[in-house]
C-alpha cells in the first residue's frame, strides 16, 4: 500500500524587511537577512499564479503609495489559490487618533527624544518616521481589497483567524497599534 505525501503548504510573508520567518517565502525588495526572495512587487512576484496557499504582509502595505495599491493587492491575489487567505497588518488610524484624544502617551512608541508632545508622538507614529504613505480604517481596507477583487474581508484581533490556517497569525506583532484584516480570493 503507498501512500503520497501532502504537498507543502506554501505561504508568503510579503514585505517582510528583516524579519523574516523560518518556513514562509520571505520577500521583500531589499536583499537582507531573512529575505529568500528579493523583488519588487511592482515588477511582479516571481511566483506561478494560483501557487501560494496563505499570505501575509505586516506593515509593509502603508509604504506603498495610494496610486499602486490597487496593482500590489491584485499582485498578491494572483499568487493567491483560490480560496486563500491574506492577511493584513496595518498601522489602526482610528486606534491612534484615540490614543491621542484620550492623552495616551504610553500608546505611542515614539521616545521623548524624538517628540516630547502627545501631537508631535501622533504625527511620527502615523507617519512611522517617513515610511508610511498611505493611512488605514478598516473600512478603507476593506474597500480597497474589494476593489482588487478579494471576496469575505473580515477584521480580526492579534494572534486570531478565520482562515483555515491557524498559523497564518504567526508573523503578527505590534498588538495594540495594529489593525489585522483577512481577504479571500
Amino acid at each position: 500500500m503507498s501512500t503520497s505525501a501532502q504537498p507543502a503548504v506554501r505561504r508568503l510573508n510579503w514585505g517582510c524587511g528583516a524579519h523574516g520567518e523560518p518556513g514562509w517565502i520571505n520577500s521583500d525588495r531589499w536583499d537582507l537577512p531573512g529575505v529568500n526572495l528579493v523583488c519588487d512587487i511592482h515588477d511582479g512576484l516571481p511566483l506561478e499564479s494560483e501557487s501560494i496557499d496563505y499570505a501575509v504582509s505586516i506593515h509593509a502595505l502603508p509604504e506603498i503609495v495610494h496610486a499602486e495599491i490597487d496593482t500590489v493587492l491584485r499582485e498578491l491575489r494572483r499568487v493567491l489559490k483560490p480560496g486563500a487567505t491574506l492577511r493584513l497588518a496595518l498601522p489602526d488610524l482610528e486606534r491612534n487618533i484615540q490614543a491621542y484624544l484620550r492623552g495616551d502617551r504610553d500608546h505611542f512608541l515614539i521616545p521623548d527624544e524624538h517628540a516630547a508632545t502627545l501631537g508631535g508622538k501622533l504625527s511620527l507614529q502615523l507617519a512611522w518616521y517617513g515610511y508610511v504613505r498611505t493611512l488605514f480604517t478598516y473600512d478603507f481596507a476593506a474597500e480597497l481589497l474589494h476593489k482588487a477583487g478579494f471576496t469575505s474581508v473580515e477584521r480580526c484581533r492579534y494572534h486570531e483567524t478565520r482562515s483555515a490556517h491557524p498559523e497564518i497569525v504567526e508573523c503578527d506583532n505590534r498588538e495594540d497599534e495594529t489593525l489585522f484584516v483577512e481577504a479571500v480570493r
